[in-house]
């Protein structure tokens, strides 16, 4: 089973449920503070459930990266603000060639790059990068520790797959129309027959 393998010196069950964790508190945060910029609930998932995995992706990566070099607060801020803007910056070129926008715009910060990332942006993720080793994981760490495994791996698995169908289905809604007969005729009938049997 997946919770058994072991991928850069750690259990994957401790990997999924750090992921899982990552992603629901920076969907969390994230929500808030859209929310009180907007004066108005404001959900900052792409899905509708309340999960962020681009939170999870980054927060992992930074912390597998620069595990090494932990001790070292310096090099540790200029290495996350590196990192971390090299991941926003790829993750806006995948949503402009997936989706054919950016869910964030940067264009009145000053010294910004094509209004995707900035100084500014850049500064706060090396920040996150202190906070993350210094206080961050550990807390993620003692909250995945209190769950009893067996109750992890079966809300482990679960969240797995309902925010991978969340996903999956968010996506198709926003790229049916680019898509062929073919695959999108199948995909209603089904959405319609569950419609009908509910």
């Amino acid at each position: 089973m997946w919770w058994n393998r072991v991928i850069f010196g750690v259990g994957s069950y401790e990997l999924v449920m750090w992921f899982l964790t990552y992603g629901m508190l920076g969907w969390l945060v994230e929500s808030i503070y859209m929310s009180f910029c907007n004066k108005k609930l404001t959900n900052r998932g792409f899905g509708r459930g309340p999960f962020c995995p681009i939170y999870g992706v980054g927060a992992l990566t930074v912390f597998f990266l620069l595990r090494p070099y932990s001790e070292n607060r310096v090099l540790l801020f200029f290495m996350g603000s590196f990192f971390a803007t090299i991941l926003e910056y790829l993750t806006a070129l995948l949503m402009q060639k997936v989706f054919g926008e950016v869910w964030w715009d940067y264009n009145e910060k000053p010294f910004n790059y094509k209004g995707i990332i900035c100084l500014e942006s850049s500064i706060a993720w090396g920040f996150y990068t202190l906070f993350l080793f210094m206080f961050l994981q550990n807390t993620v760490e003692g909250i995945v520790a209190l769950i009893p495994l067996y109750v992890g791996r079966v809300a482990g698995s679960v969240l797995i797959t309902v925010f991978g169908m969340d996903f999956l289905s968010s996506f198709y809604n926003v790229k049916k129309d680019d898509m062929p007969e073919c695959v999108t005729g199948p995909i209603e009938r089904i959405k319609e027959n569950i419609r009908n049997f509910i």
